[in-house]
């Protein structure tokens, strides 16, 4: 099979790699729909925004500082409501969570979609890998703090990615590394946090059995997005090369989570991950019950630790 018969080809839905987030939101009518984003300033985030707003969902976008969400407030159609997340600063996310349940809203969707990537250097906050703390504790903290401001059929979408496959340690999360210190790799590091993501969405849907909320995850593709900003310029310059032909653009990258967000198609299907709008087959370790529990079990003592640490440190 040919490069180009792979990238046009559609899964069983009549979706496939090349399909956008206006393709596959085409028709849908979303006013009255309220949906929270992460990293809604750039990339993904922006454009996931953008296409929700055009077919007439509020949006509640978050990013790491008021300004950068406030920044694309003329590029949204409808309402749209920016706010401060730093996902790595466990009391930003916990103000953030007090600001949205004090107001009543119900959420038809959250979509954790900021991460940090391959960052070059080892990174520690709190004695914790920045690229864990940001992508799964980050949300971790923010989702259980938002639970009760679903709507009746609210989805919870993480962006996970095939990394968590591809960099993915041989033993799958790193119970006794979590600070990264042990022979630190930036794409096992990405890759990492990005399997943590996947068993925190099936644990997620797990512990929504007896709910009507659903939980999935997504691999939105290879994107040339400023993720890419701490590779190297040789890197950088080959991906320039071959993106027309094999990296996603942002409005295709974007299309996967706006799919299992908001499309009917979607309605009680829960614990699954989809690529190019289709169901994937994750990593073994990703379907791994056991590990996503004790996964839970320690974010929370993470979480707790942080907390107390803070506290103390504004003593």
């Amino acid at each position: 099979m040919s490069l180009i018969s792979i990238l046009k080809k559609k899964g069983p839905n009549g979706l496939g790699f090349s399909n956008t987030a206006e393709d596959v939101t085409e028709r849908l009518d979303l006013i009255g729909k309220t949906v929270l984003i992460t990293g809604v300033n750039s990339g993904l985030g922006l454009e996931t925004a953008r296409v929700l707003s055009l077919r007439g969902a509020i949006v509640i976008g978050l990013a790491r500082t008021l300004n950068k969400a406030e920044s694309i407030s003329p590029l949204l159609k409808n309402s749209y409501f920016p706010m401060a997340c730093e996902l790595s600063e466990p009391q930003s996310v916990l103000d953030c969570v007090e600001i949205l349940k004090n107001s009543k809203v119900l959420l038809d969707a959250i979509i954790c979609n900021a991460g940090i990537m391959a960052l070059p250097r080892l990174q520690q906050k709190y004695g914790v890998e920045l690229q864990f703390l940001t992508n799964h504790i980050g949300h971790f903290m923010l989702v259980n703090g938002l639970i009760d401001s679903l709507n009746q059929y609210g989805r919870i979408t993480v962006v996970s990615s095939a990394a968590h496959k591809m960099f993915s340690y041989r033993d799958g999360i790193q119970f006794q590394n979590f600070s990264g210190g042990q022979n630190y790799d930036p794409h096992r590091a990405y890759g990492h946090s990005k399997l943590a993501n996947l068993l925190f969405c099936n644990e997620l849907s797990r512990r929504f059995k007896s709910t009507t909320f659903i939980s999935n995850a997504v691999h939105p593709g290879v994107i040339r997005t400023n993720l890419l900003r701490h590779y190297n310029p040789v890197i950088r310059y080959g991906v320039r090369i071959v993106d027309k032909i094999f990296l996603k653009t942002v409005e295709q990258g974007a299309a996967t989570q706006c799919y299992v967000s908001v499309h009917p198609d979607i309605e009680g299907m829960s614990g699954n991950y989809f690529s190019d709008c289709n169901l994937e087959q994750p990593s073994v370790h990703a379907q791994d019950k056991v590990m996503s529990k004790r996964l839970w079990d320690v974010s929370e003592k993470i979480v707790s630790k942080i907390r107390k640490e803070k506290m103390w440190q504004d003593g």
